[in-house]
């Protein structure tokens, strides 16, 4: 069951991020501050949660949230100061965003970069476990997946529509056949264990 908090009297900010391990397309990075009473059956690490359901929990939290923002960190940048740098900064530029002030940030994972002297905790699997977290995943997977659709318009060849950007067999066999689009990252492995000689 999701703790509704870490610490009872902080006003806590949650940040999850969502495409780190996607082959194109940007990081993204949200960050929520819930009220300490929120609480919804749906929510839940966005990953376990049915596409219909994390779009259902995105209006509920945009609607109930104290504050939130989502950002996007695009490949170019990703390629520029590699992906961790690019997904704690997405967090950060989020934080930046949020319209209250906050003194305690949960942050989904076990790497973070000390923010305006304000005091966070990193927590494995923390969008199992706090819903502030929980929440900023579901904002941050579904918004980068309306990114993904939108781009797909202009390449559907790599079946982004399905694969969000994600190294699928048939994403890989895409790059092969077609080589890289301008959102892919240039400095991941594309092709996996295969060599991509137009490189």
């Amino acid at each position: 069951m999701l703790q509704k908090y870490r610490h009872k009297n902080n006003i806590e900010a949650g940040c999850d991020e969502a495409g780190r391990g996607c082959l194109a397309g940007p990081v993204t990075a949200a960050a929520v501050i819930l009220p300490k009473r929120f609480s919804h059956p749906l929510l839940n690490d966005s990953k376990k949660m049915t596409e219909a359901n994390r779009f259902l929990l995105r209006e509920i939290i945009q609607e109930k949230a104290l504050a939130y923002f989502v950002t996007h960190v695009t490949h170019t940048e990703i390629d520029q100061i590699n992906i961790l740098n690019a997904s704690i900064r997405a967090m950060q530029l989020s934080l930046d965003q949020l319209n209250i002030p906050f003194d305690f940030i949960l942050v989904d994972g076990n790497r973070f970069k000390l923010y305006r002297d304000i005091p966070y905790e990193c927590v494995i699997k923390g969008d199992e476990k706090f819903m502030s977290i929980a929440a900023a995943s579901v904002l941050a997977k579904t918004y980068r997946d309306d990114f993904m659709e939108k781009i797909h318009e202009e390449f559907p060849m790599y079946g982004w529509r399905e694969n969000k950007g994600y190294p699928t067999k048939k994403h890989r066999q895409a790059i092969e056949k077609y080589g890289p689009s301008p959102y892919h990252r240039m400095t991941f492995n594309l092709l996996g264990d295969r060599q991509l000689e137009l490189f």
